[in-house]
């Protein structure tokens, strides 16, 4: 049986989710929201969406470690200061964060079904598998980082 584990990069899974999504608004016209605002609330949270995973790739250029989530056997460093402090996957949160942005934008219900979903995806072939390699190669240190810092936020 193939597994999905680490094979969609995190980045495409984005573009097709946000694909997704769009196709459903054009698909089902009748569900736009009509939302008053939902423009500027669509630019806040692009805004964070941006500026959360520059922040996180920043860590991982000073620390001069790879940033390809699919190859974690090629971690050198166990990041977990900066914005490493408030979530373990802050690049895969400002990916949430550009779908919810998105969403807003689009501003048709349909779309917010896609994002749980990509919650789980990620979480069940990505982020799970990362970390099961993050234990086995950093051991305690990633343990204790596991049980103070937070999956997403």
């Amino acid at each position: 049986m193939i597994s999905l584990e680490l094979k969609i990069p995190p980045l495409v899974l984005l573009v097709i989710y946000a694909m997704a999504m769009w196709s459903l608004a054009m698909l089902l016209p009748s569900y736009q929201i009509n939302m008053p605002g939902n423009i500027w609330v669509a630019l806040i949270f692009l805004a964070v969406g941006v500026l959360v995973p520059i922040s996180a790739v920043l860590s991982f250029r000073r620390a001069r470690t790879t940033v390809d989530p699919r190859a974690p056997e090629q971690s050198t460093v166990l990041i977990n200061s900066g914005i490493y402090k408030l979530s373990r996957n802050p690049m895969y949160l400002g990916f949430l964060l550009l779908l919810i942005s998105w969403f807003f934008y689009l501003d048709h219900w349909a779309g917010i079904i896609l994002l749980p979903l990509f919650v789980a995806y990620l979480t069940r072939f990505q982020i799970k598998p990362e970390e099961r390699f993050l234990l086995k190669h950093f051991g305690a240190p990633f343990q204790s980082y596991l049980n103070t810092v937070r999956r997403w936020f």
